[in-house]
């Protein structure tokens, strides 16, 4: 078992910030490690998380959210019987907006790349900063998504090795606009909102409305899909 999220950092509870203590962001907490699922449990409230249910196995996960839908999912993979990846698929098949980060101990290509194909819109590592993962379901309750960057550069080289999409990128130039093009490039080049602002002199709420736009018209989830959509079609 992994250490407990934060040990890498000094943050402490009575550090926060007023508009952290009142959060209430309602959380699905998931791995099949008790003294894990506890301690961050207890370590999500005193962030002021409002954790609304435990699980621990995918099953138990999926049985959970349809029954008491959280606004954030932090999902282990590695767990027996229904994997962390066919636990994301499932409840993704039911709430196709369903938020969900991974927080896991592997860093494995093919188990990063799974899950974000499945739906996550987030993967992090147990050693991950407490910093870190909070940041991580504050940008998944708001449609954003985190990914660390080692493993995001992990999840392009697998992506950029495999096979294009022929005719991916024609088909995304019909589909947006010069600008939602620019904004899908610095997207799969693991640039966030305040790094695209700042790269095309746009505000961060335009950029989130580009974001938004980018993902309908390509019928895509999440920006971590839309990166791995846009290095398949070879438009980066």
């Amino acid at each position: 078992m992994a250490a407990e999220p934060g040990a890498g950092t000094s943050a402490r509870p009575a550090e926060r910030s007023d508009q952290s203590r009142a959060e209430s962001l309602r959380v699905l907490v998931v791995d099949d490690h008790d003294l894990f699922r506890t301690g961050l449990k207890g370590l999500l409230e005193e962030y002021g998380l409002l954790v609304v249910g435990t699980a621990s196995s995918g099953a138990e996960a999926v049985r959970s959210y349809r029954d008491n839908p959280p606004d954030v999912v932090v999902m282990d993979l590695n767990m027996p019987g229904m994997t962390g990846v066919e636990a994301t698929r499932q409840i993704t098949g039911i709430a196709p907006l369903a938020r969900i980060i991974v927080l896991t101990v592997s860093d494995q290509d093919a188990d990063v790349l799974d899950a974000i194909l499945a739906g996550a819109c987030g993967y992090l590592l147990k050693d991950a900063p407490v910093d870190e993962l909070l940041r991580g379901i504050r940008a998944a309750a708001v449609g954003e998504s985190l990914i660390s960057s080692h493993v995001a550069g992990k999840v392009l080289q697998r992506v950029r090795a495999a096979s294009t999409m022929p005719g991916g990128a024609e088909l995304i130039r019909s589909e947006l606009s010069e600008r939602e093009v620019e904004v899908l490039k610095l997207i799969a080049n693991g640039n966030d909102n305040a790094q695209i602002g700042a790269e095309l002199h746009i505000s961060p709420k335009t950029v989130k409305n580009h974001i938004s736009n980018i993902l309908m018209k390509l019928q895509i989830e999440n920006r971590i899909q839309a990166a791995v959509y846009a290095v398949r079609s070879g438009i980066v």
